[in-house]
């Protein structure tokens, strides 16, 4: 009988502890894990989602950069961390991939993904006295010589590139560079002809005249380019792009996720948040989680199917 007691008296414990915990969050700093390098842009989006949220949350959220694995590591540090509400992590379109390739051991199911923070398109680039005008012209060149245009690749496999190579049965001759920062000199210096970078990455060149634009992969015209088409509206039926947003170990509380979710709101919504994203031509995509959750598991799909 005292056995039993001790039990019912342990479990209405840590039912009274769960609960306080949950009525009192946030009552210390929260961690921000960025599972790439600082300085580049998924470190910048969430440095200053941080900032903006942190007087929402009324607690300093310190971001910590855990890199390596093209996001792995610091996604599977984040997944695996108590689940308290007190360790997020910055999730990347990476999650949706590394895994279906062995790469990675957590996969999406082990967060519960709080908001979509933005989604940019891809945008196709040639150097501005390119013989390429349009992405047809590119398809058409790729048709008759398979494998001769040069491809400069920000990384390898690149789903941008292999979607639209699927879509239009054609093949390039993918080049690996160490990111946008290597790939467009590349095609600027004509050692290459092509490549496909997110907007943000290129804007200064577009808005300088050094690189045209022959198409941008999403399904409407963006803001930031607003004359360049999209491949769809030149007979080509191809959206991809990256995307960013923020998770917490898949057993934190709903009520938790559910105040985390209402700050980020409003942090997005923030002028600073704002004027930091358009300036870096990046576009605010906010999904709540449960969306978030079905467009990850969508992209996760796609990606298997070229993947696999």
């Amino acid at each position: 009988m005292n056995k039993i007691l001790k039990s019912i008296m342990l479990v209405a414990g840590v039912l009274v502890s769960a609960t306080s915990m949950v009525a009192d969050y946030p009552a210390k700093n929260i961690r921000l894990v960025v599972p790439f390098g600082a300085g580049g842009g998924t470190d910048a989006v969430g440095r200053t989602l941080a900032n903006s949220a942190k007087d929402i949350l009324g607690q300093n959220i310190a971001v910590m950069n855990r890199t390596g694995g093209a996001g792995a590591v610091g996604m599977s540090y984040g997944a695996g961390q108590r689940a308290d509400g007190y360790t997020l992590t910055v999730v990347t379109r990476e999650i949706a991939s590394l895994p279906q390739m062995g790469l990675m051991q957590h996969d999406a199911t082990d967060f519960k993904l709080i908001r979509m923070v933005n989604l940019d398109p891809a945008v196709v680039l040639v150097v501005t006295d390119s013989p390429y005008n349009t992405i047809n012209d590119l398809i058409k060149e790729a048709k008759a010589n398979p494998g001769k245009v040069k491809f400069a690749s920000t990384v390898a496999p690149n789903f941008y590139l292999m979607t639209l190579e699927k879509s239009q049965d054609i093949k390039l001759n993918a080049i690996p560079y160490n990111g946008s920062a290597e790939a467009i000199p590349a095609v600027l210096g004509n050692h290459t002809e092509v490549t496909m970078v997110t907007p943000g990455e290129a804007i200064s060149q577009l808005r300088s005249g050094q690189l045209k634009a022959l198409g941008v992969m999403s399904k409407e015209r963006i803001q930031f380019i607003p004359d360049v088409p999209t491949l769809m509206e030149q007979g080509v039926d191809v959206v991809t792009g990256t995307w960013r947003g923020i998770g917490a170990p898949k057993d934190t509380p709903d009520e938790i996720i559910e105040t985390l979710g209402k700050a980020f709101d409003t942090a997005m919504a923030s002028e600073e948040f704002k004027a930091f994203m358009e300036k870096g031509a990046m576009t605010i995509h906010p999904l709540n989680a449960q969306e978030f959750t079905d467009f990850v598991a969508e992209d996760t799909k796609a990606l298997g199917s070229l993947i696999n």
